[in-house]
This record gives C-alpha cells, structure tokens and sequence, in this order.
C-alpha cells in the first residue's frame, strides 16, 4: 500500500495543531494524537503503521517524546514493500540515535536490504547506516558496504562511500579494509561519486598512517591531475557554480592534497605547480571563488613549501582584507596570524590594510585585527604603530577603548625604544583613561 495514496489524517493533525493559538492548545492537540496513535500500536494493524509513524515524525520535529513509536520503525523496515521501507528508514534516522539499545535489532534488516536485489532498497540501507551507524554495526555491516563501493550505479557507490567514511570514524581499525575501494574512486568521472571517494581518502589519511603513506605514493599524481582537470576545464553548466567548476570537489581535492602533503617534501614539490594555478587562476570576485582560494591558501601553508609559493598565499589574503563581506575579513586575519609564523616580512607589506580593519565598524573583525598587529610589532616599527594606535584611542568606541588601551601598554612596555618614550606614551594612554572615566561618572 502506498502511504502516501491517503495522508488525509496526517494533514488533518497539521492542520490542527497550526489552528492552535496557545501552547495549551498544541499539548492538548498532541497529547490525543499520541494517545490514538498508542491504541492503534496496541491493536497492531499493518495497514495504519506507515501513517502513525508519519504523524510521530512530525510530533518528535515539534519537541514532543515519541520514543514509544520506535519499534514501528523496525516493523516497517522488515515490510516487503519500498514505499513502508521508506518511511520506517526515515522514522529510524529520525526518532533514533546511535545511543539507542533498540538500535541493535535492525541489524539484520540492513543487513538482508544491503543484499536486496532492487539498488532503491539498498540506497535506503546506506543513507539510513551512514546517518545512525554505531561502532557494533560498523563491524558487522562492513563487508557489504565495501562490496557496494564496487557496483555499477553510481548512486549506491555514492552512498556506500559516505557510508564508509562513517565507518571508519566509528571503528578506526577498519580503515585498512577500505583503502583500495577508496583509491578506486578517485579514478570516478561521476562527480558526485569523486567527491564522496575524496572525502573518504581524506578521513583514511588522517586515521591510518599506513593508509597515509600508500596514497602518497599511489595516488598524489592522480589527484593533482584530477584538480588540473577541473580548473582547465570549459564551462559546465550542471557543474558551475558563479563561474567556478564544482567548487565542492575543489576543496576536497585541496584538502585532501594538504594532508598528503603535509611533512612530505617529495609529494609536496609534485603539487606547487597546481596551487599556483589554482591561485592564480580562480575569480575572487564571488563566494565560491573565494571559498576555493581560502583552501588553497590553507593547503599551501600546510605542505613543505617553497617560500613564493607563500608569499603569493599571503597577498592573497591581504586582498580578502579589503573585501566588503566581514566574514570574508576575519577568515583573513585569522590565517594571517598563522602565515606570520612562515614569513613575517611577508605579512609585514599588508601592515596598512591591517591598522584599517582595527577601525572597522564590525567588532570581531576589530578585535582580531588588533590581536593580529600586536603580533606585527617589532623593534623597528613600534613608535610608528603605537602613533597610530593613540590616534584611533582617542575616537574609538567606548567598548573597545578598554581592550585597544591594555594592547597598547603591552606594545610599549615590550619594545620600548627609549625610557622618556615609554613615559610618554603610558601618559598618554592614562590620560585618555582618564577621560573615559570622567564621562562615565558623567552619567551618575
């Protein structure tokens, strides 16, 4: 039976608790549904389970306990039939978590649709594995997941990746049973299918060390000319997003190179030519342009790099500074923070643009811009910043007074030139202390 032919009384119940005008009304309203609902469990009639367990669904999304509709759930998944597999799959990842006991009975059921000869069914055993699969359930629905990364819809190979990343999160152990499969996606035309199987190289690397060396050494060339592909390649419109081709599968081919080439010097020299071309190449005129720039920017900080190549990640920040989007902004000054770590007199050129974001109007980006010029202080250009810094005191906002004024008497006393300058320069940051205060107790 379709659930779907007669929802009338699921309708019916929305409706219903829409129409409520107080909070009194809903709990009313929900507390007889939940207490047909009880009865007709009771009375274990098939023909009504898909349709109670719709009602619970939508009961549980409103914040009201419906943890005596989960056994329905498996009723369902053991039916023959899709439709009230389909339902009883998104009851289960709805109304259960991995922490369940009750969990554990729906084993066997995943285990026979993961084996089911019609792949709609074995898509449904997948999403619902990939989104509630316990560390028990990993190890034992293992095999059959990494049989599924072989077969021939490239939906269920999709799914089984996602699948498999999940599983080996859960059991770290498995994860030397999947690197084959996972080093056979990143040959996928299918961009959907490559982004998953990237994403699970990904995650083998950063668990298994030995999973690690073996796509250093089998794969790295493969994935770099996976990236070169993608930023060469002519418009694709199914791909395109605001001129960038799939900026999804830019980043997790980015990522992916960062952790492979992260204290490899070999594997690292292999992809400078292709994070110049990525850095060079991509329109930072729009958010996925800039989304893609940011990870490049983070891999080429990562890997063992030449110092040009940094050089050139750097400036790339320094025009995120004078981007419009705030976000935008404090991402920047966040990865500048770190890049003065590689090269300091690199950051140093962007010192001006910097001083600008401490008098933004948005207070995070203030914030960490400040924290970012203390940083940028030295010896040879603090009478200049603190000149600077005084200035903005003395018309920055009373919120921000505080933190600017502590930065400041930390900048003097640490690089202090002189002693008459120190004395100075702490007058003049007690004076306009002092102001402050006096306009404070103004107010009283």
């Amino acid at each position: 039976m379709n659930p779907f032919s007669s929802g009338t009384r699921l309708r019916d119940m929305i409706r219903a608790i829409r129409a409520c005008k107080t909070a009194a009304e809903e709990r009313a309203v929900v507390r007889k549904e939940c207490a047909d609902i009880r009865a007709l469990i009771n009375e274990d009639d098939p023909h009504d389970r898909h349709r109670n367990l719709a009602k619970l669904m939508f009961i549980h999304m409103l914040g009201y306990p419906t943890h005596f509709g989960q056994m329905e759930c498996l009723k369902l998944i053991a039916s023959p039939g899709f439709p009230e597999k389909r339902i009883g799959y998104l009851g289960l990842m709805l109304l259960l978590d991995e922490r369940q006991e009750v969990l554990m009975l729906v084993t066997n059921s995943l285990k026979q649709d993961l084996n089911h000869t019609n792949q709609y069914v074995v898509g449904l055993a997948l999403c619902a594995l990939g989104n509630i699969c316990s560390a028990e359930m990993a190890r034992d629905l293992a095999p059959e997941v990494e049989r599924l990364i072989q077969f021939r819809d490239p939906n269920i190979r999709k799914k089984a990746a996602l699948c498999s990343t999940r599983i080996v999160r859960k059991v770290p152990d498995l994860a030397e049973n999947f690197v084959n499969a996972a080093a056979s996606l990143l040959k996928e035309k299918h961009h959907g299918v490559l982004i998953t199987g990237v994403q699970l190289c990904y995650e083998l690397c950063l668990i298994n060390d030995e999973a690690l060396e073996y796509f250093r050494k089998k794969c790295t060339e493969g994935v770099i000319k996976t990236l070169r592909d993608i930023t060469n390649s002519a418009y694709q419109p199914e791909y395109d997003v605001a001129g960038i081709t799939d900026p999804f599968l830019h980043i997790r081919l980015l990522r992916l190179l960062r952790v492979i080439g992260q204290g490899d010097a070999d594997a690292s020299d292999l992809m400078t030519d292709i994070l110049a071309q990525v850095a060079t190449k991509t329109e930072s005129n729009k958010n996925a342009g800039n989304a893609v720039l940011y990870e490049c920017v983070e891999t080429i900080m990562a890997i063992e790099d030449t110092s040009s190549l940094r050089v050139l990640a750097i400036n790339i920040l320094g025009r995120f500074l004078s981007n419009r989007d705030n976000n935008i902004r404090y991402v920047a000054l966040n990865m500048l923070m770190k890049a003065i770590t590689f090269d300091d007199q690199a950051v140093q050129r962007h010192r001006v643009t910097v001083l600008e974001c401490v008098k933004d109007p948005d207070a995070s980006v203030r914030k960490r811009a400040l924290e970012l010029v203390t940083l940028l202080v030295n010896e040879n250009n603090v009478t200049q910043l603190t000149k600077e810094l005084i200035d903005y005191l003395e018309i920055s906002d009373e919120d921000f007074k505080e933190d600017l004024s502590a930065k400041i008497c930390f900048i003097v006393e640490k690089f202090s030139p002189e002693k008459l300058w120190y004395i100075d320069q702490m007058l003049k940051v007690l004076c306009e202390v002092w102001i402050q205060m006096r306009n404070i107790y103004a107010l009283f």
